[in-house]
């Protein structure tokens, strides 16, 4: 039995349809939009502008249909997209529905559009393209940058440096290899001066006595002797202070200074106070 695209291409088919046809002239869609001065017509082409895109949007889905065909569908796509927005515009001076506002955005929602490229979406199989997916691609978002504050608040006197040897530490290790490294020192000093005699025929010549600078004078103190005195009496490492501290007595006068001030804000007038001023200016104090 044949089938029903065979029956379809038969001579009493194409006789019985163009039958059918006689007298029917199949009116097209205008170029341009504004050539079109009725609205239900307009309403008639901006319906078959959609069925168009519904169509191409269902084809485009296939990724089998290959790069070239995919991209052109994809431009049809677009193309009809636009025709569509002067169709709407144009039903709008004609005294119809703004569709631009109240109407689906369905197909439009499908497509997706390239950041940085309005206008121009890619729909189905055509976001996977070569080139294409790289666009979609978001980037990391970079690190926030940190301010000068943020940046100092950690910053103390330990980040330069300061009071590195204060905590007993590094001193003793900075002594111990000192004294590995002069006694390396004098160790390759006798090798030299006994190869440097040696090489003199035999004879040994008198030498000067050479000062000795690892000597401990009288007026200057051992390390043992300013760690003792960096000690307390119950063996608490103290610390020293790089920066002017004040007294006990001095902060003291300072925190009663401080509250005069308070109760004289708080309880006495601006008038008065300037009266005080004065006074005191007067009196040298």
């Amino acid at each position: 039995m044949a089938r029903n695209a065979e029956k379809a291409m038969t001579a009493l088919a194409r006789f019985r349809q163009a039958q059918l046809e006689e007298g029917k002239v199949k009116e097209r869609r205008p170029f341009l939009a504004s050539e079109c001065n009725e609205l239900p017509k307009a309403e008639k082409w901006r319906r078959q502008i959609i069925s168009e895109i519904s169509k191409k949007v269902a084809q485009i889905q296939n990724a089998g249909l290959g790069e070239f065909k995919i991209r052109d569908l994809n431009d049809e796509i677009n193309k009809l997209l636009r025709e569509k927005g002067h169709w709407e515009v144009r039903i709008k001076e004609l005294g119809g529905p703004d569709y631009a506002r109240v109407g689906p955005k369905m197909l439009d929602h499908e497509g997706k559009e390239v950041p940085g490229n309005r206008g121009y979406k890619y729909f189905g199989a055509a976001k996977d393209l070569p080139g294409v997916r790289e666009l979609f691609e978001k980037e990391p978002v970079p690190p926030p940058r940190k301010t000068r504050a943020e940046l100092m608040k950690d910053i103390d006197a330990d980040y330069y440096g300061y009071r590195d040897e204060d905590d007993g530490v590094l001193v003793p290790l900075e002594q111990e290899y000192e004294k590995q490294v002069i006694a390396e020192a004098i160790e390759k000093w006798k090798e030299e001066k006994e190869a440097r005699l040696a090489g003199g025929g035999g004879t040994k010549e008198v030498e000067e006595e050479e000062e000795y600078i690892y000597a401990i004078k009288d007026d200057e103190q051992s390390d043992d002797e300013m760690r003792e005195q960096m000690e307390g009496e119950d063996g608490a490492q103290t610390f020293i202070a790089h920066v002017p501290v004040p007294s006990q007595k001095e902060i003291e006068e300072a925190l009663v200074r401080r509250k005069k001030m308070e109760l004289l804000q708080k309880y006495t007038s601006e008038s008065l106070m300037a009266q005080s001023e004065e006074a005191k200016a007067l009196l040298g104090l």
